[in-house]
């Protein structure tokens, strides 16, 4: 297997698409042989990767679900059923309202679902979006 240089142009930071490209062409030369820890090649190797993360990130952001749909994820998933999640938050109504959307979470039900359930703390603290209907009224007022 040919040899990954270590030395070469300067690691920085993404800001178009060409230099995307080209950061993802020279991290793909590590994939073959990928460089020993604690050597110049792995910090190069390591510093690519973070880059285009970054660049990744920042270019086609992923939004955490909305709460509760990633509630009924995680039902389907871990094989809970409504009265599970009445359970873990205090009553099977209010399950049936939070899954309504009829109730908000409170942090302590959220934090009660990201404790016991692993639903992410992002996905369930997210402030709501505007209705349509809600908002379409405001605008007419």
């Amino acid at each position: 297997m040919a040899k990954v240089k270590s030395v070469g142009k300067a690691i920085r930071p993404l800001r178009s698409e060409a230099d995307y490209e080209a950061a993802l062409d020279l991290i793909e030369r590590y994939f073959d042989n990928e460089p020993a820890p604690g050597t110049p090649a792995a910090d190069r190797f390591d510093l690519l990767a973070l880059v285009i993360e970054d660049y990744e990130k920042k270019r086609w952001p992923i939004e955490p679900p909305d709460p509760v749909d990633a509630i009924r994820y995680r039902m389907e998933t871990g094989s809970f059923t409504q009265a599970d999640l009445g359970r873990l938050l205090g009553s099977r109504q209010r399950a049936s309202d939070v899954l309504k959307r009829r109730r908000r979470l409170t942090m302590q039900m959220a934090w009660k679902l990201h404790r016991d359930w692993g639903i992410p703390a992002e996905a369930l603290i997210r402030p709501r979006t505007a209705r349509r209907g809600r908002a379409t009224r405001i605008a007419a007022e």
